[in-house]
């Protein structure tokens, strides 16, 4: 989900070994838990989705250097990438500018039609329940995301908005591909926020007058 955040209060994400896969192999998913002290076996992502993943981060990357939380997204069609789209409330003055919402639209306007049969949408992080329902609005046939959030993910960290039998379209979830590296670039945004909220404070201890400045430079999101 591609959300703005208060950066004191960011989405987690599943951080995972793979210390022990082979040099070949690529990362478990996050979801297999360990229950009542067995682990189980890693499940294994394919080359296919770890490509259009990084170009998901890619993505992510354009919100990050514009001043958003990185998430990204890609929406593709077999093996042909149909549209892009990186978070940007804050710059776009709208609460809806995930970046899956952004990569729906570019689709939807680039084929002419608000259906989309037979796409798959990858994103850097788990899709919210706003992002969900647009998902399925569209007839996405299968979602692909990174990171979770644990505190608004619709694909099972809080609720599972795709799990619902009485929907009338059913759309297939992956989660937890390169699912570290999605993780990281968010955490790594907060600690940079962290720490230049830290410099401004400490700022305004010698210019009281640079409050406004301040407000100004580091809006919350």
């Amino acid at each position: 989900m591609s959300i703005g955040v208060d950066p004191a209060d960011p989405p987690s994400a599943v951080s995972v070994s793979s210390d022990d896969l082979p040099a070949d192999a690529v990362e478990p998913c996050a979801t297999t838990a360990a229950v009542s002290g067995i682990t189980p076996e890693p499940v294994m992502f394919s080359e296919r989705d770890r490509r259009f993943m990084a170009l998901a981060q890619a993505a992510a990357e354009e919100a990050r250097a514009a001043g958003e939380v990185p998430v990204g997204a890609v929406l593709v069609h077999g093996d042909e990438v149909i549209a892009k789209g990186f978070n940007h409330p804050i710059g776009g003055h709208d609460p809806s500018a995930h970046a899956e919402m952004a990569a729906l639209r570019a689709a939807s306007q680039k084929l002419e039609n608000y259906r989309l049969p037979g796409c798959e949408l990858y994103v850097t992080l788990e899709p919210c329940l706003m992002c969900a329902g647009a998902i399925m609005h569209a007839r996405i046939a299968r979602v692909v995301f990174g990171a979770r959030d644990p505190k608004t993910g619709a694909c099972g960290s809080v609720v599972d908005a795709f799990a619902n039998p009485q929907l009338n379209h059913h759309t297939t979830v992956t989660g937890g591909v390169l699912e570290e590296e999605c993780g990281a670039a968010l955490r790594s945004f907060f600690a940079d926020r962290r720490r230049a909220a830290r410099e401004a404070r400490a700022a305004l201890k010698n210019d009281p007058g640079a409050t406004d400045a301040l407000q100004d430079s580091h809006p919350i999101n």
